[in-house]
């Protein structure tokens, strides 16, 4: 078994064709330099709150578009209630609904369709800004890809 560090990646949609195509977006290592990624999908909300309530999970990102809980109102209440919450990303349909991102109180925001190299980008960001965070802490902020 390797020793190598990983983090976990949360992918929450109710499509599995979105959270396949993140996954693939991704990759095992977004960037150089980052440690490797363990992917963690889920479908449903509640899913979601099992695994950050644990607090294993660095790095979110979340289908706006889901059904019947969209991703911006998870980010909201994850934001609300969870204790050190990790970065969060919201994928959204229309470029439009960049303000909802904003007050769901995302950390990045992507647009659909996917474009893999602006998605692989934005969550290695995050989890630069996770791994800063481990050490000295790092504020929010918002970025559109």
């Amino acid at each position: 078994m390797s020793t190598e560090e990983t983090m976990k990646v949360l992918v929450y949609s109710d499509d599995a064709n979105t959270r396949n195509e993140v996954r693939l977006a991704i990759g095992r290592r977004p960037a150089p330099g980052l440690p490797k990624v363990e992917f963690v999908e889920v479908a449903t909300e509640p899913a979601v709150f099992v695994h950050l309530d644990r607090g294993d999970i660095d790095v979110v990102i979340l289908d706006g578009e889901a059904r019947p809980a969209g991703g911006m109102g998870i980010c909201r209440q994850a934001k609300d209630e969870i204790y050190h919450c990790p970065p969060i990303m919201v994928i959204i349909a229309r470029r439009d609904d960049g303000w909802l991102a904003t007050w769901s109180r995302a950390d990045a925001v992507a647009s659909q369709p996917i474009d893999p190299v602006a998605l692989a980008e934005g969550v290695a960001d995050l989890m630069r800004r996770r791994l800063e965070g481990r050490v000295g802490g790092s504020e929010p902020r918002l970025s559109v890809q």
